[in-house]
């Protein structure tokens, strides 16, 4: 384990405090400089495993914590549970050789703010250590639209209601039911056939989960309404309505 002692005159701005976790020297010797070479970051302590990492938190309470993914005694994933576990106020990057869409998300899963190639390390490791020390998630442009994708497409999901699972043919069939037409004159306006009208009628009963013909014509009626706010009276009488 190496500690480095901060002797700062008070008048200065603090550094920010970063401690590496890496099993390769080479590695953090490169990291250990490109930080201590700017200004407002200094490299408090190095080592190479996890218990030693969880002890130098406790003696050096730094900022950021810059941990590998591989390490000899445990896998630097498990590391950052233990990390935030054992201190709140330190953000967590994950650095890997191995490939970030593997990797990247579960990194964020267990409390990291950061994920960064090794490869990519020299010209983005500043970038991302200002990034999570401004409260925001570093990730690359490409994971970023990943895994924004990702969470569009599953709100979308959840927030879907049986409406939405309805066909632009169907949702023409239901309008035009809510409007009073029967099926035989539902088919005439739309050019098709009468089987193939009934058919819209029970793929609408299934995705609308309406028992019988009856329920899919309230239930038409009663969006009708409620599209244009007009009182419950339809302009045609429906003697033809309920068809099974």
């Amino acid at each position: 384990m190496t500690l480095y002692k901060v002797d700062q005159p008070e008048t200065l701005i603090r550094r920010k405090q970063v401690l590496i976790v890496d099993d390769h020297p080479v590695t953090r010797h490169g990291m250990r400089t490109l930080i201590n070479a700017d200004g407002r970051y200094e490299v408090c302590g190095e080592v190479d495993s996890a218990p030693k990492a969880l002890e130098a938190m406790g003696r050096l309470s730094p900022d950021v914590a810059i941990v590998d993914v591989a390490l000899k005694s445990t896998n630097g994933i498990e590391l950052t549970r233990g990390l935030r576990a054992q201190s709140t106020r330190t953000e967590v990057i994950v650095v890997s050789m191995h490939d970030e869409n593997v990797y990247a998300e579960r990194a964020l899963r267990a409390g990291a703010m950061g994920y960064l190639m090794k490869q990519e390390a020299s010209e983005t490791m500043i970038e991302a250590l200002n990034c999570v020390l401004a409260g925001k998630v570093y990730l690359s442009p490409a994971m970023k639209d990943k895994l924004l994708r990702r969470y569009v497409s599953q709100r979308a999901e959840r927030s879907s209601t049986p409406i939405d699972k309805i066909t632009d043919r169907e949702m023409e069939v239901l309008e035009l039911l809510g409007e009073g037409f029967g099926t035989r004159e539902i088919a005439n306006r739309l050019k098709l056939s009468v089987k193939t009208i009934d058919s819209y009628r029970e793929h609408l009963k299934a995705k609308l989960s309406l028992p019988t013909s009856g329920d899919l014509m309230r239930y038409a009626v009663q969006r009708m309404r409620d599209d244009s706010n007009e009182p419950a009276v339809m302009a045609r009488p429906a003697t033809e309505r309920v068809e099974t």
